[in-house]
């Protein structure tokens, strides 16, 4: 795969009210990332994460099954905008769809996922969400965190970029827990993103 640019072009996607890529394109206006925003695509016309794009001069694009009348088609229709907005690197913030094989191909080992706990632990079909935060809680665990990982065609199954722990307390509820986990992604993201770009990862070399 083609080595990044200078100044590389990153595309979000997301479904609800993408927290992660805000944070993410905060760091790149305050000068700490340097990247730029090259567009949101979200399956969810109605989500925050648009009304945010809107506000605040990123691109976006709504492209879902139900628009495109299949998956297949909004899998080839998302391949064309990430490249004709000319996107280096694709971030996903919260995509509660999988990828299809014409998005995961065009960009193999360029796109990136944030999940809410350690994994392997707590991955997988189902896990997303507040899921993940009780299935940690019953278990007893004493510490969680965020895995960031490359995509590929099984959910939350790509070789690991990035983790960070953060402590469960005794007195956590899977809203509180989810509340310092979200904190730490909004931080991990972006200081991931720093160490690619200065080649500190390489995620081609990545197993």
């Amino acid at each position: 795969m083609h080595a990044l640019p200078v100044v590389p072009r990153i595309a979000f996607l997301a479904s609800h009210n993408g927290t992660n890529m805000r944070a993410i394109v905060a760091a790149m206006r305050g000068g700490s990332l340097k990247a730029e925003p090259a567009v949101l695509i979200s399956n969810n016309r109605e989500c925050g994460a648009i009304a945010w794009a809107n506000e605040n001069n990123v691109p976006w694009a709504h492209i879902s099954a139900k628009v495109t009348g299949s998956d297949a088609a909004a899998d080839v229709a998302i391949a064309q905008a990430l490249k004709s907005h000319g996107a280096d690197l694709v971030v996903l913030a919260g995509y509660m769809r999988k990828l299809g094989p014409e998005t995961l191909a065009a960009y193999h080992r360029r796109i990136l996922n944030v999940h809410p706990a350690l994994l392997p632990k707590f991955g997988g079909k189902g896990m997303y969400g507040a899921f993940v935060h009780e299935a940690v809680i019953k278990a007893g665990e004493r510490e969680s965190g965020v895995t960031i990982h490359l995509v590929d065609e099984e959910y939350d199954h790509g070789p690991v970029v990035a983790q960070a722990t953060v402590p469960v307390e005794a007195t956590d509820t899977p809203a509180t827990l989810a509340a310092r986990v979200m904190a730490r992604e909004q931080t991990l993201y972006p200081e991931t993103l720093r160490r690619i770009f200065s080649s500190a990862i390489d995620l081609d070399r990545l197993v």
